[in-house]
C-alpha cells in the first residue's frame, strides 16, 4: 500500500510505517490541483490541516483507502463523503488531549491572577500590588462545553483543586468521576468558569454569541482551546466591554485560515474586534498551541501508526 504525507510529521511516522511495509511518499509543496492529479496512485493519505479533502478531490482519489488526520478534529474533511466512498478515517484525539487539558488550565490560572498585566508592568518598572490581586480556583465551578478526550483531560487536571466541575455534553451518559453531567440550563445558572472543547460542525458554529452568553446567570471567565468559529468575536468583545465575560483565554480565533497555520496577511484585514483582544489586559492569546508541545507531536505520529496497524496489518 501506498501513502502519501502531506505535511510534515514526527519522524516515527513514516520510519514505522515503512517497517510496516507500507510504501511513503512526501509532497509538502505542491498545490491542491497537482495532488488531485496523482492521488488515484495511493492507498493512503496522511495529513494535518493543509488544504481540505472535499468531495471533488475525494472522488479523485479512487483508490484511497484511508485517511489519517494528525489532529482531533475532522473538519476539513468531507466526512460523509468519504465514508459512503468506504473510506477509513482516523484522527488522534488521544495524541494532544493531555497538552490541551494543560494549556486550558495554564490560561485559566494565568486569567484568574492576572499574570499577563503583571508581567508587562513589572518589566516596564510598575510596582503595583493591590491591583493585581488575583482570584483562586478553590471554590469556583467550572463548567465545560463538550466532554470528550479534551474535555476530559482539562477536569482530570483539575483534581488537585477544590472546585467543583460540571460538564455538559450533547451526547447522554459521557460523564466520569471527574465532572457532573448537566443540563445547559443548571450548567449556565452555576458556573463561574466556562472552558470550551467542542469540535466545529453546523451545531458548534457561531455557538458563543451575544444570546448564549447573556443566559448565563453570573459573570465568567472563558477559556476557548476548541475551534475559534464556534464564538462570534464581535459577541465576545461586547461581553469583556460590559464585565459579563471577566476575562479570556483563546488559543484559537475566528479569523483563523483553514490550514490554522496563519491570520491575516496585512494589518489591513484586522477586525477591529481583534485589535481589541489584542491590547485587552484581561485577554490571553496563543497561536492554537494548546495541543502542539514536544510530547504530543510524538503521540500524535503515534496514534496514527497504531490505528492504521490495528485496520491494515494485524487483520
Amino acid at each position: 500500500m501506498k501513502i502519501l504525507h502531506l505535511d510534515s510529521n514526527h519522524p516515527l511516522l513514516i520510519q514505522q510505517l515503512t517497517e510496516l511495509g507500507f510504501e511513503n511518499h512526501e509532497d509538502y509543496t505542491s498545490s491542491k490541483e497537482t495532488i488531485e492529479e496523482k492521488i488515484a496512485n495511493y492507498d493512503g493519505v496522511i495529513i494535518r490541516s493543509r488544504f481540505t479533502l472535499d468531495k471533488e478531490f475525494l472522488e479523485a482519489a479512487k483508490n484511497l483507502k484511508f485517511i489519517g488526520r494528525l489532529g482531533a478534529g475532522l473538519e476539513n474533511i468531507d466526512t460523509d463523503f468519504a465514508e459512503k466512498q468506504g473510506i477509513k478515517l482516523f484522527s488522534a484525539p488521544e495524541g494532544n488531549r493531555n497538552a490541551v487539558g494543560e494549556h486550558a488550565l495554564a490560561m485559566l490560572l494565568g486569567l484568574l491572577n492576572k499574570l499577563r498585566k503583571a508581567d508587562q508592568e513589572v518589566r516596564n518598572g510598575i510596582w503595583k500590588r493591590e491591583e493585581n490581586r488575583g482570584y483562586e480556583l478553590d471554590g469556583k465551578t467550572i463548567g465545560i462545553i463538550g466532554y470528550g478526550n479534551m474535555g476530559k483531560a482539562f477536569a482530570k487536571k483539575l483534581r488537585g483543586f477544590d472546585c467543583e466541575v460540571l460538564s455538559y455534553d450533547i451526547q447522554e451518559n459521557v460523564a466520569n468521576e471527574d465532572a457532573k453531567q448537566v443540563s445547559l440550563d443548571e450548567f449556565q445558572q452555576k458556573v463561574d468558569i466556562v472552558s470550551l472543547h467542542t469540535p466545529l460542525t453546523e451545531k458548534t458554529k457561531n455557538m458563543v454569541n451575544s444570546t448564549f452568553i447573556n443566559s448565563f446567570k453570573k459573570s465568567f471567565w472563558f477559556i476557548n482551546t476548541g475551534r475559534g468559529k464556534s464564538v462570534v468575536t464581535n459577541d465576545l468583545v461586547e461581553a469583556l466591554k460590559s464585565g459579563k465575560i471577566l476575562g479570556a483565554g483563546l488559543d484559537v480565533l475566528e479569523y483563523e485560515k483553514t490550514s490554522f497555520e496563519n491570520l491575516f496577511t496585512s494589518k489591513k484585514e484586522m477586525p477591529e474586534a481583534f485589535q481589541y483582544l489584542i491590547e485587552a489586559e484581561n485577554v490571553l492569546l496563543s497561536p492554537h498551541i494548546a495541543g502542539w508541545t514536544i510530547e504530543s507531536k510524538e503521540k500524535l505520529a503515534q496514534t496514527i501508526v497504531d490505528k492504521i496497524k490495528v485496520k491494515f496489518v494485524n487483520t
